[in-house]
């Protein structure tokens, strides 16, 4: 069974940091790109950043660029979704995912508020 479970969210003041974890099972997360989304209240699904398999290249929304950094621990099979200096507009349902396969974890709900 494959299976992405994320942690780490919670409130923050703006200007603060939050470290999203994607916790893997059932499959080698290092042999797959990988994704996180996030989802505000009365907006579509978005991505935030994206992590190749070939070579760990990244790519990042224009709106977290030089704030958000997506990284892989392979010994912990995990994902890490990296948050600073962050802003209310980053308020969102935070999901990993797998692309191929179409592979979705419960979502991680992050506050931004003072």
């Amino acid at each position: 069974q494959v299976q992405l479970v994320e942690s780490g969210g919670g409130l923050v003041q703006p200007g603060g940091s939050l470290r999203l974890s994607c916790a893997a099972s059932g499959f080698t997360c290092s042999n797959y790109a990988m994704s996180w989304y996030r989802q505000a209240p009365g907006k579509e699904r978005e991505l935030v950043a994206h992590i190749t398999s070939t070579f760990d290249n990244t790519n990042y929304a224009d709106s977290v660029k030089g704030r958000f950094t997506i990284s892989r621990d392979n010994a912990k099979n995990t994902v890490y979704l990296q948050m600073n200096s962050l802003k209310p507009e980053d308020t969102a349902v935070y999901y990993c995912n797998r692309p191929r396969g179409g592979v979705w974890g419960q979502g991680t709900l992050v506050t931004v508020s003072s």
